[in-house]
């Protein structure tokens, strides 16, 4: 659905973006990561047409981006952008109308998202009277009222409260059963697992990883077992990592050391009842800082 080739981009001699290549595929999400300052918002803003590249190409369903090809993009920016002196129905209404919708088309679907939002008691309110959060449901609704065909959300979550960060991570998940393309960059690791079908993660204008989470967490695996015991025959090993919970659980983190899952649980047999035994994979969060990190010292 969107593709990125070559992309360049420097401001003076600070480069912004180098040699971006990347590969959105349609109707999942797809997770743009990287620690500040990595090129992230230089990105975002060279595919709306907020700002030019040096070199490379934007390519969105076949076609090298036009400003009408804008049009099939929704964007909710890190910064906010609502007019705090207008009213909320008003302002919908004129975004609605900028990205192209009849006035009927638009009426029509303001009153849908703010119903679905159940906040159409607050449509004659200016946008300056409402909680943080409240206008960030705002800002989301401008962000789709035209149904998109690729939305690119920056930091979606932010100054959202937990209960209302459930309901936008629900709609994103409905959009994209919808087809809807989306681009998520986030600080959330726990968004990219909940959410994310593929990652890419740039640091320092470069893209340092990418691929889908499930091939990712295989990839920087550690070759250990997470595995509990009860009912211990026998005193474990002082090498194995060992906590034991409030009930007599025993729980323990192993290093294979070169012996295969089978070998290493045919040993832990007979040091008492094995309950639970799986292999630990790392948490996008632990890649990411382990990523940067060695990005930074290469």
């Amino acid at each position: 659905m969107l593709e990125i080739r070559q992309l360049n981009k420097a401001y003076g001699s600070h480069r912004a973006l180098t040699d971006l290549d990347l590969v959105v595929p349609e109707g999942g999400i797809f997770g743009l990561l990287g620690p500040n300052g990595a090129g992230k918002t230089t990105l975002i803003r060279i595919i709306n047409q907020i700002i030019e590249q040096d070199s490379g190409e934007v390519i969105l369903d076949g076609q090298h981006l036009t400003s009408e090809a804008i049009r099939k993009i929704g964007y909710l920016p890190e910064e906010r952008g609502l007019y705090k002196k207008m009213a909320v129905w008003d302002q919908l209404i004129y975004f609605s109308r900028i990205k192209g919708l009849t006035a009927l088309e638009a009426k029509q679907r303001v009153t849908y998202w703010l119903e679905k939002f159940e906040i159409s008691s607050w449509k004659n309110k200016k946008i300056e009277d409402l909680s943080k959060g409240m206008a960030q449901k705002i800002q989301f609704i401008a962000t789709v009222i035209h149904s998109p065909r690729v939305l690119i959300l920056d930091e979606p979550f932010s100054g959202f409260d937990p209960v209302n960060a459930a309901l936008l991570k629900n709609e994103i998940l409905d959009l994209k059963k919808a087809g809807t393309t989306i681009l998520l960059s986030t600080h959330r690791m726990e968004s990219v697992e909940l959410l994310c079908d593929q990652v890419a993660m740039i640091h320092k204008s470069k893209k340092i990883l990418d691929g889908s989470i499930r091939e990712i967490k295989s990839r920087f695996r550690p070759l250990e077992i997470q595995a509990s015991l009860n009912k211990l025959s026998q005193e474990l090993p002082a090498i194995w990592k060992i906590e034991v919970s409030e009930e007599g659980r025993v729980d323990l983190l192993l290093p294979l050391n070169g012996q295969s899952p089978n070998q290493l649980l045919h040993e832990l047999m007979t040091y008492g009842e094995v309950i639970a035994f799986k292999e630990r994979f790392p948490s996008m969060e632990e890649i990411f800082i382990q990523q940067v990190n060695a990005s930074a010292h290469a």
